[in-house]
């Protein structure tokens, strides 16, 4: 699949799943204007791809303000002459429970992932429609935000709040032919060596060992596993796939269903509390876990 004429932007590309999103787009052809706070991280990741015949230019800032996505789109305009694909995969992470997140952690997470998506994606939507000819958003949700995850309030709250953007979006810019999608990614990265259980195995992958195919199989891999599907996302071929989200990682690939009523019943005159509590007997059976499968 090749992407010779297009143009992307990746934030927070300087290393993990960004990078690997990066590398990516640019083997397949694409210029990219690679984004992360850490200037020296953007710079390797440009030399990585400059270095294997690809195109890349590096934006050093922080995503979250409108000054920061106009700027983004601004180089990829200058440097390469257009945008056709702007993926928001950055965001900062700061784990705490409920009692201990402090304000300035939560606001920092929120602005970061919510913003940062927010405007990068309307930044890139007004050059999509001066340019005519639609455009491609790639926004990055997670599994937290699917279904929550001990610890992450901030996050978990950032990342559900990206797939809403997804489903508003998909509508707003249809008549633009820009399509809005979101990957819901899993891969071994620092974020997952955080974990207890995957901690060791994070290490024995950084040092040059296989993904257990029990991990591979539960959609668990490297980064590069989640890469094509960004590649394809960005591509002619996906112009009829507009607000979805997508799983994917290690050997698995997942279609997240929308939201839904799960049970709808009706009284006439509707409810008192007294009468839900005597009715309730007969909802409950229809309440759904809170905990992911397998927990």
């Amino acid at each position: 699949m090749r992407l010779d004429d297009k143009v992307a932007i990746v934030t927070g590309s300087g290393r993990g799943l960004g990078r690997a999103y990066a590398e990516a787009l640019a083997a397949a052809g694409a210029g990219v204007v690679v984004n992360d706070i850490d200037g020296d991280a953007a710079s390797e990741t440009v030399d990585a791809i400059v270095g294997a015949g690809g195109r890349a230019v590096a934006e050093v800032c922080a995503v979250g303000t409108a000054e920061s996505a106009d700027a983004l789109v601004r180089r990829a305009v200058a440097e390469f002459g257009r945008l056709d694909v702007m993926c928001t995969n950055a965001g900062a992470l700061r784990d705490r429970t409920l009692g201990k997140v402090t304000d300035e952690e939560f606001d920092l997470v929120v602005n970061s992932h919510v913003r940062g998506t927010f405007t990068c994606g309307r930044a890139a939507a007004a050059r999509f429609r001066e340019q005519g000819g639609g455009g491609r958003l790639i926004l990055v949700g997670s599994p937290a935000g699917q279904y929550g995850s001990f610890g992450q309030t901030a996050y978990s709250a950032s990342k559900a709040a990206i797939i809403a953007m997804v489903r508003v979006w998909s509508i707003e810019l249809a008549k633009a032919e820009v399509t809005v999608n979101a990957i819901v990614p899993i891969a071994l990265t620092r974020m997952a060596a955080t974990i207890p259980n995957l901690t060791e195995v994070v290490a024995q992958v950084e040092a040059g060992a296989p993904v257990p195919p029990e991990l591979r199989r539960r959609g668990i891999g490297t980064v590069q596993d989640v890469a094509p599907l960004v590649v394809f996302l960005a591509s002619a071929d996906s112009a009829g796939i507009t607000g979805q989200y997508f799983g994917f990682g290690g050997d698995k690939f997942a279609i997240w269903g929308h939201p839904k009523e799960e049970f709808v019943t009706y009284r006439e005159g509707g409810w008192t509390a007294d009468q839900l509590a005597t009715d309730f007997a007969g909802f409950s059976e229809h309440l759904q876990s809170h905990l992911p499968p397998g927990r």
